[in-house]
C-alpha cells in the first residue's frame, strides 16, 4: 500500500528529490523477499551514529611470535601430515605468562643543566622508597630489573633494589626518555623538533619490540619483571601493547614512582592490570613533575 501511495505522489508532480527520498524509505522498510540473497548487515545503535570506528581487529601476531608464523610450511613433510604440524606448533607455543611492571622514576631536579645533575629530590627518594616497599609487599619472585641509563632512573632503581635483594639488574639506553611519536592532538607547551621524533621514536619502538612480547616457548614458569624508565616511554609502550593508536600516548598521565602492570599471556593477549598506580603513597607525596 505504501508503495502505491509513493507512486501516486510521484505521478502528481512531487519534486524529484522528495520522490527519491520516499522511494528510498519505502525500499528500506520493505520486507525482504525469498529471493534476497545474504543476511543484512546489522545497523549500529543510535548512540553510535557519527562515531568514527577505530582499529577493531586484534592482531594475534603483534609480537611476531604466533606459533604458525614461526613455522616454514613449505618444508612441511607431507607424509607425516597434521601430526607433525601439531607437534611443531606445540614446540613453538608460549607456556608461561609475563608480568611486566613499568615504573616511572621518582621526582627529580628538573633545573639541572646537565643530565647527570638531574638527580632525585628528597621527596623523590621518599617516593622510590615507597615504590620499593610496595613491590616487595606483593610477595612476587621478581626475575630482573631493567632500567634506563639516565640518572633519575638509575637512582630510582638503586633505592627500589634495596627492597628486592638478589634481583638481577641491567641498564639500557633503549629506555631513555624521548619523543616517541608526534602526539595527536598536539599540545602547545611541548613541541620538539621533528628530527627528535625520528631519533627517539626508532629507539623507543626498538625498546618495545625488544622487551614487550609473549614469553619464549622455553620458559616454563610465569615471570615478573620490573622496568624502571620514563613517562613518555611507558605511555607509548602501553598504547602499543594494547594496540591503541600510539599517537594517543600523551593523553595518558603518570605520577612519579607509579606502577603500571601489563600482563602478556601465552596466547599473545595483553591486559592492563594497573596504569600509573600510586595509591600506596600518601597524598602529599604524589607528584607528576
Amino acid at each position: 500500500m505504501a508503495f502505491r501511495q509513493a507512486l501516486k505522489l510521484a505521478a502528481c508532480g512531487l519534486a524529484g528529490g522528495s520522490a527519491a527520498v520516499l522511494f528510498s524509505a519505502v525500499a528500506v522498510g520493505k520486507p525482504r523477499g525469498a529471493g534476497d540473497a545474504g543476511p543484512r548487515a546489522p545497523e549500529p545503535p543510535g548512540w553510535a551514529v557519527g562515531v568514527q570506528p577505530g582499529p577493531s581487529v586484534w592482531d594475534p601476531n603483534w609480537d611476531r611470535r604466533e606459533p604458525l608464523s614461526l613455522i616454514n610450511l613449505r618444508k612441511r613433510n607431507l607424509e607425516s601430515g597434521e601430526e607433525e604440524l601439531a607437534s611443531r606448533l606445540d614446540h613453538c607455543k608460549a607456556k608461561a605468562t609475563r608480568h611486566i611492571f613499568l615504573i616511572r622514576h621518582s621526582q627529580y631536579h628538573v633545573d639541572g643543566s646537565r643530565e647527570k645533575d638531574r638527580t632525585l629530590t628528597p621527596l623523590g627518594r621518599e617516593q622510590a622508597e615507597l615504590t620499593g616497599l610496595r613491590l616487595a609487599s606483593l610477595g612476587l619472585k621478581f626475575d630482573k630489573i631493567v632500567h634506563s641509563s639516565m640518572t633519575r632512573a638509575i637512582e630510582t632503581a638503586d633505592i627500589i633494589s634495596k627492597h628486592l635483594p638478589g634481583v638481577y639488574r641491567v641498564s639500557t639506553d633503549l629506555l631513555r626518555e624521548g619523543a616517541p611519536i608526534e602526539p595527536d592532538p598536539p599540545v602547545s607547551h611541548w613541541k620538539p623538533e621533528a628530527v627528535q621524533y625520528y631519533e627517539d621514536g626508532a629507539r623507543i619502538e626498538a625498546a618495545f619490540r625488544n622487551y614487550i612480547h609473549r614469553a619464549d616457548a622455553k620458559q616454563e614458569e610465569d615471570s615478573y619483571e620490573i622496568f624502571i624508565c620514563h613517562a613518555n616511554v611507558i605511555r607509548y609502550i602501553v598504547c602499543r601493547a594494547l594496540q591503541f593508536p600510539p599517537e594517543g600516548w600523551l593523553r595518558l598521565s603518570l605520577n612519579n614512582g607509579s606502577i603500571t602492570h601489563l600482563v602478556i599471556r601465552p596466547s599473545g593477549t595483553v591486559a592492563l592490570r594497573t596504569l600509573g598506580d600510586t595509591g600506596f603513597m600518601p597524598p602529599d607525596k604524589i607528584t607528576r613533575s
